[in-house]
């Protein structure tokens, strides 16, 4: 395979004003849990809609109180499994966001939904309530590894979904997940190559991660299967990278790829370091005010967030006020997952002093870093090594 030169950084230089104001809606509730799974998700044999619609509502409220003046650029509805709200509530949150903030031009308004027939059924009354972006869980086009993921769908199905999602909406996103056990680089480049036929202006690839406390870290240390080594993984990471190039969907941060213009805006505000307001059980949030950046995290479980908002407006289990070392640290950590990098200066801003000089030379002249202007970032190569160059950097300053 050949080695691809690391292409030049977008045009822009990251800063939070440019990464907008983004509000995240966590819908906690599942059908079922798949057994790779650790996100804040729940199975619920039944939900109150009108109650939880209600919660929402008055938790986004609280969040505009302390951060009036500010427009709108993205929302997300996250899960869980948020096609399982009612189109109702959709609507209901996207209007009063509307009301409280007012959205800036063109918002990108995405809900994550599930390929099974019932909720696909629903796509039209979600872009009738507002949504314009929709970010499909598919995870796999082979129905055996559906299963094994514990997929309540199969690959008739997600096509199915994908095509309506396509009839729908203007844009839309797939999720899969590679580096399966047994999957040999043959079946996946085949695997991408047909989601590749299918994708829309985004695709999100995700190699699979034993995570603590998921069903797949108890199967693994029974024997009942032994994931993929890491230098199989490194390498359908690279034949990823370049096959996703080739086709136009090129690399923007680690897992995600788009055509151009096709970027998620409301994860780029993420990592831009930009300033969000998490709604929902387990929803966290960065929110400058009145001059200080403020770190936000949620109850996790949905009962208890639901009786915090009940009784004082918004289910908060922690409000840290970040120091500008933590900033600085942050935004690190996040930048360097882009294709476009970080500002140094604004490093040195929010830390008070500059990344070291000769860290970052050694780093670069190992092949991990580039260093353009005022930028930074990390090659190809490294990549595959960004834990290592984060703890190298971080650990120096």
């Amino acid at each position: 395979m050949r080695t691809r030169t690391q292409a030049e950084p977008p045009a822009g230089d990251g800063q939070a004003d440019r990464a907008g104001f983004a509000v995240y809606v966590h819908w906690p509730f599942c059908l079922s849990k798949c057994p790779y799974c650790d996100f804040n998700s729940h199975v619920r044999e039944t939900v109150d809609q009108a109650v939880w619609r209600d919660a929402l509502l008055r938790e986004l409220e609280f969040h505009a109180a302390e951060t009036g003046g500010r427009r709108v650029d993205s929302v997300f509805f996250g899960g869980g499994t948020p096609s399982l709200m009612p189109v109702a509530s959709v609507a209901a949150v996207i209007e009063k966001i509307d009301m409280l903030w007012g959205y800036g031009q063109a918002p990108e308004i995405t809900l994550e939904a599930n390929p099974t027939s019932v909720e696909a059924g629903r796509f039209a009354g979600f872009r009738a309530a507002g949504v314009n972006r929709l970010s499909l869980g598919v995870q796999a086009l082979r129905d055996r590894d559906l299963g094994f993921l514990g997929r309540g769908h199969d690959v008739a199905q997600a096509r199915a979904a994908l095509d309506l999602a396509a009839e729908n909406f203007d844009r839309f996103s797939f999720d899969l997940i590679y580096a399966r056990p047994d999957q040999s680089a043959r079946a996946w480049e085949a695997e991408l190559r047909e989601a590749l036929t299918l994708a829309g202006d985004h695709l999100s690839l995700y190699q699979l991660t034993i995570e603590p406390g998921t069903g797949f870290e108890g199967a693994v240390a029974r024997g009942v299967f032994t994931p993929a080594d890491a230098d199989h993984a490194a390498a359908l990471y690279e034949m990823t990278q370049e096959i996703c190039a080739d086709a136009g969907l090129a690399a923007y941060e680690i897992s995600n790829h788009a055509r151009p213009g096709g970027q998620s805006r409301h994860n780029l505000v993420y990592w831009r370091y930009g300033d969000y307001a998490g709604i929902g059980p387990g929803a966290h949030g960065r929110l400058s005010v009145d001059g200080q950046r403020i770190a936000t995290a949620n109850l996790r479980k949905p009962e208890r967030w639901l009786a915090s908002v009940r009784d004082s407006g918004v289910g908060r289990e922690a409000r840290h006020l970040l120091c500008p070392e933590e900033q600085a640290s942050e935004m690190l950590i996040m930048g360097l997952r882009l294709a476009e990098g970080i500002s140094l200066p604004r490093y040195a801003a929010l830390a008070g002093a500059p990344l070291p000089e000769d860290r970052m030379m050694q780093l670069s002249n190992d092949g991990l870093l580039w260093r353009r202007g005022d930028r930074l970032g990390v090659t190809a190569q490294g990549q595959l090594l960004l834990d290592a160059i984060l703890r190298d950097l971080t650990a120096a300053v």
